[in-house]
C-alpha cells in the first residue's frame, strides 16, 4: 500500500486566530475539519471524541484556554478566565494532560492578570510551546521505543496512540512509524477496541496510511494471537500514570497486559511526562470515567444489539498494575521498575 500522511489532527490558523480540529468519530469514512470557537463547542468536542488522545486533548485545551481569553473584556478579565478553564478542564477527568495544560495556562497568565493585551500575546506563545513541546516528545517517545524492538517483530497495540492521539508519531504507535520511515519490517496486530472501536476506525487507519503491515483483530482474539507465537511485544499509551506505575488506558488494556504476562510477551506502557501524575500515589487514586451506555447497546450499529432496557457498565478506562509493565517509556527515557524510585528520578532535574 502507498503510504500518505495523516491528516492534521489540531491546527491554529494564526491569521483567522481560529482553532480547528478533525473531528475523529467520522473517521475513517470522512475526513472533516470542525472550528471551535466557545467553551461549550470545545467541551463538547472533547467529551464527545472528536479530539481524544491525553496529548491531543492537552494541546487542544491548551489554544482553547487562548481563544476563550479573546472573548474576555479587560474588566475582571482573569478571574473569568479562570473560571472557564476550569470548566473546560473538567470536560474529562481520567485524561490528566487536560488539566495539566489548562494549568500552564493559567500560571503563565497569573503574572499578567491585571494586563489582557500582554496575557493574550503569553497564552498564545505558551500554547505554540505546548504543541511544539508534544511533537519533540513523540519523537524521543518514538525512538526509545523503536530501540526494543527487533526487525520482523509482531506488536499488538490496543486503543489508538498515533498521530491522532498526540500531534505528531504519537506514543505507542510511534516507534511503529517510525520504522516504517527507516524501512524496518514490523507487523502490528490492532485490538479493535470496544466499544468505541478506536482500534478499528484509527489505529488500522493510521498505520495503513503509513504503509506500515498491520492487522485488526478483535479484542477477544489477542489471547490466539499471542499464543501463535505472533507478537514479541505489546505497546499502549496511558491517560494517566500514577507515582507507583499503575498506568489508565482505554478499557480493556490490563487485560491485555494480563495475557501478555501469561505468555511472557514484554508489555510497554508509552506517554509523554506531563502524563505521569507524581500526586496520584497509585491506580486506585485515578478518577475512572464511566461513559453513555447506548455506546455499548446501539452506537455504530445500524439497529441496537442489545435490549433497550437492559444495564450497561461502560467504564471509559481500565487500570493496570505496574507489576505487569516491563518497562515505562518516556521522552527522558525508559523507566523500569520500582517505579516509584525510576518516574521519580524523571523530575528530579
Amino acid at each position: 500500500m502507498t503510504a500518505s500522511p495523516v491528516p492534521v489532527n489540531i491546527r491554529f490558523d494564526p491569521a483567522e486566530q481560529a482553532l480547528y480540529i478533525l473531528d475523529q468519530t467520522l473517521l475513517p469514512n470522512e475526513e472533516r475539519d470542525i472550528r471551535l470557537t466557545t467553551l461549550e463547542e470545545m467541551v463538547e468536542a472533547i467529551r464527545s471524541l472528536r479530539v481524544r488522545g491525553a496529548p491531543a486533548i492537552g494541546i487542544c485545551a491548551a489554544y482553547g484556554v487562548y481563544i476563550l481569553a479573546r472573548s474576555l473584556p479587560e474588566e475582571d478579565f482573569f478571574p473569568r478566565l479562570e473560571a472557564l478553564s476550569r470548566e473546560l478542564a473538567a470536560a474529562r477527568p481520567t485524561a490528566v494532560n487536560l488539566a495539566w495544560a489548562v494549568d500552564q495556562m493559567l500560571s503563565a497568565t497569573r503574572p499578567l492578570a491585571h494586563d489582557r493585551s500582554r496575557a493574550l500575546e503569553t497564552l498564545y506563545r505558551r500554547a505554540v510551546e505546548i504543541h511544539q513541546d508534544d511533537m519533540d516528545k513523540c519523537a524521543a517517545i518514538s525512538r526509545y521505543g523503536l530501540s526494543l524492538l527487533q526487525p520482523g517483530d509482531g506488536v499488538l497495540t490496543h486503543c489508538n496512540a498515533g498521530p491522532l492521539a498526540t500531534s505528531r508519531y504519537g506514543t505507542a504507535l510511534g516507534p511503529l512509524l517510525l520504522a516504517a520511515e527507516q524501512g524496518i519490517p514490523l507487523h502490528v496486530f490492532a485490538d479493535e477496541t470496544r466499544p468505541l472501536l478506536q482500534g478499528a476506525r484509527l489505529t488500522s487507519y493510521e498505520l495503513q496510511r503509513a504503509g506500515v503491515d498491520v492487522t485488526l483483530i478483535c479484542d477477544n482474539m489477542a489471547s490466539l494471537v499471542m499464543k501463535n507465537g505472533w507478537v514479541q511485544a505489546c505497546f499502549v499509551g496511558c491517560d494517566r500514570v500514577a507515582a507507583n506505575g499503575d498506568a489508565a488506558n482505554k478499557i480493556g488494556t490490563s487485560g491485555v497486559a494480563i495475557l501478555a504476562r501469561h505468555y511472557g510477551i514484554p508489555f510497554y506502557v508509552l506517554g509523554p511526562t506531563s502524563t505521569i501524575d507524581m500526586a496520584c500515589p497509585d491506580g486506585e487514586h485515578i478518577p475512572i470515567e464511566l461513559r453513555a451506555e447506548d455506546e455499548i447497546r446501539s452506537m455504530w450499529y445500524k439497529a441496537p444489539m442489545a435490549p433497550g432496557d437492559v444495564k450497561c457498565y461502560n467504564p471509559a478506562f481500565d487500570v493496570t498494575d505496574h507489576d505487569l509493565i516491563t518497562a515505562i517509556i518516556t521522552e527522558k527515557g525508559i523507566c523500569r521498575p520500582p517505579y516509584t524510585q525510576s518516574l521519580a528520578a524523571l523530575f528530579d532535574n
